[in-house]
């Protein structure tokens, strides 16, 4: 059914005027909403919301570098965690640690460490009671620079963000196109740009540059004039990923060349320990099955005082080198680099050792 209506007088009472369009049954005949207007109150001039606007866009805009970096850093650390464990590298720096640190500590007694065959356990045995601190040191240096990294920046002054603008954000830029630069002289180029007796902070400054450069473009995201917020969209995010991806290898492998250096030079200074306090560790007696021939290394070999022993031949004045290996690792007690070999023996059944301590025989010495 339609409904109509009667024609209706105009205002001044001369004319008709026209009947309003039919609407079916079941709708409404009531006006739709319309938007409401603001009124000015009395003595008040009208305001319009373009400041407002402009202040949110402001907001939006310091807010998008924290956007981006929350949005982005858990994604590249999920893609490389997808790749390495936590567990799997904790191990792996250990014993990238430990393999280093016998590659120095044996080479220092002219011994290729791959001849002693040692296990991975030993690596991990050696890197034990060395390793533990610098990368407990890195650790908490990687949560300070975390910490520094979420300070909030949208609530800076204007003052403020000049001041990070045209102060801390230019020497943070300096310093980390300084480090990177030391590193890629020293490694390219070799000339030596960093202390002969401080090899670590090679990968120490490739670390510490990736992460300043990174932290002085979240810097200049956030205080940055900008005209106009930029728009986000699904290939932005991913050159993001890709981008805090790169970053996050770089840091590691920065981290792992800061490990290895460092190992190398402890476990050189561990042998030199060693050879200066050779003399107090306990002295070696040798037995040997047959002969071994070791009076080219200063070694002076004896007949054993049985003739019907299982062990006809003795070696004295000697001092053991502790290792992991399946070998025995001899030095004479008077051992020097350059001076002297080192005696490398196997593991056998035609060999014993016997071990005196030093203080019954050189008490005043220790």
């Amino acid at each position: 059914m339609l409904s109509s209506s009667q024609p209706q007088q105009g205002p001044s009472g001369g004319g008709e005027v026209a009947a309003p369009a039919p609407v079916p049954d079941g709708q409404s005949t009531q006006p739709g909403p319309t938007e409401p207007q603001q009124t000015a109150a009395p003595g008040r001039p009208q305001v319009q919301d373009g400041g407002d606007s402009t202040r949110r866009q402001g907001a939006d805009r310091s807010t998008a570098a924290d956007t981006e970096a929350a949005d982005a850093v858990p994604q590249a650390l999920t893609t490389v965690g997808a790749i390495i464990a936590p567990t799997t590298l904790l191990t792996a720096l250990f014993t990238y640690f430990g393999l280093l640190y016998a590659v120095a500590y044996y080479r220092y007694f002219g011994i290729n460490y791959t001849v002693l065959d040692l296990p991975i356990q030993g690596f991990l045995i050696l890197s034990a009671s060395t390793a533990t601190l610098p990368l407990a040191l890195i650790a908490a240096a990687t949560l300070l620079a975390l910490g520094v990294y979420r300070l909030p920046l949208q609530s800076l002054s204007r003052r403020a963000r000049s001041i990070v603008l045209y102060g801390i954000l230019p020497i943070v830029a300096t310093v980390g196109v300084a480090l990177l630069g030391l590193v890629v002289t020293d490694a390219l180029f070799a000339a030596r740009a960093f202390p002969a007796g401080l090899w670590e902070a090679r990968g120490l400054s490739l670390s510490g540059g990736v992460v300043l450069l990174a932290y002085c473009a979240r810097l200049w995201r956030a205080v940055r004039p900008r005209s106009a917020q930029r728009p986000h969209s699904s290939a932005l995010a991913t050159i993001t990923v890709a981008k805090w991806t790169c970053v996050t290898v770089l840091f590691g492998v920065g981290l792992f060349w800061a490990v290895g250096s460092y190992a190398i030079r402890v476990g050189e200074h561990g042998a030199q320990a060693l050879v200066a306090v050779l003399r107090c560790a306990p002295d070696v007696v040798l037995y040997s099955e047959k002969s071994l021939n070791l009076q080219s290394a200063g070694v002076q070999e004896e007949q054993a005082p049985s003739a019907g022993g299982a062990y006809g031949f003795r070696y004295t004045g000697l001092k053991l080198v502790p290792q992991a290996g399946d070998h025995y690792l001899l030095l004479p007690a008077d051992w020097a680099p350059g001076a002297r070999p080192a005696i490398l023996l196997p593991r056998s059944d035609t060999l014993r050792l016997e071990f005196v301590p030093v203080a019954g025989t050189h008490p005043r010495a220790c």
